[in-house]
């Protein structure tokens, strides 16, 4: 909400009010003055004083019933009143931080989607202008894939995104080996050894699960690479899946900035991006974590942020 909106949004909300207490007031004078006549005619029509003392003092009873009823339902009103101002002022700015944030989305991902287009150009000029030798061909070739892999993952991610906003995202559950499903996911998709990515897998074999074969991929996708993303100074990524109770546990372990307590649940929020300086300067669109959490409660698995030591975090699945 703009600076000037707000003023005028205020402006006529404090006259709303200050017009509504001050027809309170004329309306508990009018009442009173009401009152008093009577009371004055009561006294005026009889020459008994107990008559005259009752009526006046029923009248005054009337009177501070009636007084009380007009401040009552007007505070009554008043608060009602105060409070859908604040329902709509508190709609109003979450809409337009949405539109922002969409606005952000947009931008960010018109940028992630020039760097593996340019990327990938201009691995393909190279090799359509020079004569290299096989291994440097191969080398700019595997580079090219890389670029189109991410641009893949990018295109996924704004389909999916668009699905869950839409409800049309559905699951197919078929019994999987989800130790092999894991490993293979990571290896293709990071498709340079793992441990130039500084990647390294711990996973129990021939742990199965009830899940989309499909859907399942992109938490263990999103999650890495959310994990190489904030890893600013030391890039160490763990992979950990185990059976615990005979049901599965997935750790994705990082040494990177570390996620704050006031940020562990609403960074699974659509467009979403770190308030911190350094996070700011990363690449990515905020529906990584959203795609995460949202295929997570399709399957009905929990997931949750703990504090890795001695820095970074833990993003942890319980299936």
């Amino acid at each position: 909400m703009s600076k000037r909106t707000t003023l005028i949004f205020s402006i006529l909300v404090g006259y709303i009010v200050l017009q509504f207490l001050w027809w309170e007031i004329l309306l508990v004078r009018q009442s009173d003055n009401i009152i008093s006549l009577k009371q004055n005619i009561a006294a005026l029509s009889s020459s008994d004083d107990k008559i005259i003392f009752r009526d006046v003092a029923d009248l005054q009873k009337k009177k501070n019933a009636r007084v009380y009823m007009i401040v009552g339902e007007g505070t009554v009103f008043l608060l009602i009143l105060l409070f859908g101002v604040y329902q709509v002022r508190k709609s109003i700015k979450r809409e337009s931080e949405l539109a922002n944030q969409k606005s952000n989305f947009i931008l960010s991902v018109s940028h992630e989607l020039k760097t593996p287009i340019a990327a990938t150009k201009l691995q393909l000029q190279t090799l359509i202008k020079h004569d290299l030798d096989r291994d440097k061909q191969k080398e700019l070739l595997n580079n090219a894939l890389t670029e189109n892999n991410r641009l893949h993952k990018l295109v996924d991610n704004v389909l999916m995104a668009n699905q869950i906003e839409n409800n049309n995202l559905s699951i197919q559950k078929e019994n999987l080996n989800l130790s092999e499903l894991l490993e293979n996911t990571v290896k293709r998709y990071f498709s340079e050894p793992l441990e130039k990515k500084h990647i390294s897998l711990n996973i129990e074999p021939n742990i199965f699960y009830s899940g989309d074969k499909e859907l399942l991929p992109s938490i263990f996708i999103n999650l890495i690479e959310n994990a190489i993303k904030y890893s600013f100074e030391t890039i160490s990524i763990e992979v950990i899946l185990k059976s615990i109770n005979n049901k599965p546990l997935l750790e994705i372990k990082d040494q990177g900035c570390g996620i704050s307590d006031k940020e562990k649940e609403t960074v699974f929020q659509k467009f979403f991006r770190s308030g911190s300086e350094n996070t700011r300067k990363t690449k990515g669109t905020g529906i990584g974590l959203f795609i995460v959490k949202s295929i997570c409660d399709l399957h009905q698995i929990t997931i949750k942020i703990i504090n890795n030591q001695p820095k970074g975090s833990v993003f942890q699945i319980q299936f």
